[in-house]
């Protein structure tokens, strides 16, 4: 993207349109959640630049320095999405103008299936930051697709507090994770099998004979 877009609209898409599908095909076969996850090397700088796009939030707010760079690589990660937003003038109200010209294929398609999840009805996990600008632009898509998400854990990277703020969700772990890979998705699954049994099997005071609580004045 430094140079020239990372996609073109079409590839964008059609990647947006593979996550959908893919969602899609898992809920046919009996899935009831779905995790998100990336792997790659690089993408939380087309992550920051997509969330900075969406939020209008400036660059250095929210780069952060990724797999471990030095104050000088952070310093020439922020140089270069700040270049390449003014090269490719990406438009902030096309959230699929933003990712094909910034983004990349790993969150066009992750984006897809959130919005494959909200279409048939499966919640989906938002894991780290990249994850989460990937639920982000699908918000901009689709901003029902939200009453689908479900936010894992918070990334430490900068930008991860303000784009869950964005979509309105709370992590269920607050652990300084800089991982994503759909780590802290699976590790939040236990805690939803949790508080579902609690949901599905707690007495209530009826069920052990105790006079329910009444507030006093």
């Amino acid at each position: 993207m430094a140079k020239e877009p990372a996609m073109t609209r079409e590839e964008c898409e059609k990647a947006i349109i593979t996550g959908a599908e893919l969602a899609m095909e898992l809920k046919e076969k009996g899935y009831n959640l779905l995790a998100t996850g990336e792997m790659g090397i690089g993408n939380t700088t087309s992550s920051s630049a997509v969330a900075s796009v969406l939020l209008g939030s400036p660059v250095e707010e929210m780069t952060g320095r990724g797999a471990g760079l030095s104050s000088d690589g952070l310093r020439r990660k922020i140089h270069v999405i700040e270049q390449a937003i003014k090269l490719h003038n990406p438009d902030p109200k096309d959230p699929v103008d933003v990712l094909s010209k910034v983004g990349g294929l790993d969150i066009a398609g992750m984006a897809g299936v959130f919005l494959g999840g909200a279409a048939c009805g499966i919640p989906v996990l938002v894991d780290g930051f990249i994850s989460g600008a990937a639920a982000l632009a699908a918000m901009h898509i689709c901003k029902t697709s939200v009453e689908y998400m479900l936010a894992s854990h918070m990334s430490r990277e900068p930008a991860s507090s303000k784009v869950l703020d964005a979509l309105e969700l709370q992590p269920l772990i607050c652990a300084d994770m800089c991982v994503g890979e759909g780590t802290g998705a699976v590790a939040a699954m236990p805690l939803l099998d949790m508080g579902l049994e609690v949901y599905r099997s707690m007495s209530t005071f009826d069920d052990i004979k105790i006079e329910a609580y009444t507030p006093q004045k």
